[in-house]
């Protein structure tokens, strides 16, 4: 994981402030990142130590006060909004703590809104299928448990092949048990699909899963570490 041409993503000396009238806050301080084909990578730190706003930068849904972050050759950092947009749509699929679906859709419906607009999107069935949600495709989000609304949530951020899926504590909302469900559903994405995938979150435990281990303490990388064995959900301590 040190060849540069196997990068998917880079970013450089990424900073950024967040200004309130005379208060500054500084969420990221000069911090250097890649995150390479097919690898699943664990953001861990505290709250407030600056993940969410990195993922937020490396998707493309905020720019850092100063820094760069290049995908394919094309620097997001002074892309424009149509670019970004596409960026978005095409390249990145993203999977929160809350799972935002929409109450009145069935789980097949909430993941066809992204297949409509995708360029090469799966079928809404073989997602659901991925994340092991076959049998409950006509299932309307009141009628799933909050695991399997989450997996509805990852189904629908991956149908639409994305060559990044960047995770926000997908899991915190979670009990232990059902967070295994949720986290088996994206450990199988990244092997099966060989998608690049960032997973935030708290809990140390989980970063046993991961190829590599980038932790964060008051805006800054502080350590990073390699997983030699990547760990299965079964042996993990919550």
């Amino acid at each position: 994981m040190t060849d540069q041409a196997s990068a998917a993503l880079e970013a450089r000396h990424l900073k950024k402030i967040y200004r309130m009238g005379d208060v500054s806050v500084t969420a990221l301080d000069d911090v250097d990142i890649d995150l390479f084909q097919g690898e699943l990578v664990v953001l861990l730190g505290p709250s407030g130590s600056g993940k969410s706003t990195l993922l937020n930068i490396l998707g493309g849904l905020d720019q850092p006060t100063s820094g760069e972050v290049r995908f394919r050759d094309h620097d997001l950092t002074r892309a424009n909004d149509r670019f970004l947009t596409n960026y978005r749509r095409d390249h990145v699929g993203f999977v929160f703590q809350f799972y935002n679906l929409i109450p009145s859709l069935t789980a097949r419906e909430n993941v066809a809104l992204v297949t409509e607009i995708a360029r090469n999107p799966m079928r809404p069935e073989e997602a659901l299928a991925l994340v092991g949600l076959a049998e409950r495709q006509n299932h309307f989000p009141a009628q799933l448990s909050g695991g399997e609304q989450q997996r509805v949530a990852i189904a629908r951020a991956i149908a639409k092949r994305p060559d990044l899926l960047l995770c926000d504590e997908p899991t915190g909302a979670l009990d232990s048990k059902t967070g295994v469900l949720v986290l088996d559903a994206i450990l199988r994405i990244n092997r099966e699909l060989g998608t690049t995938t960032a997973l935030i979150t708290h809990n140390a435990g989980i970063a046993d899963v991961a190829d590599r281990v980038v932790l964060f303490a008051d805006g800054r990388i502080v350590e990073t570490r390699v997983n030699k064995v990547r760990r299965s959900t079964a042996e993990l301590t919550w």
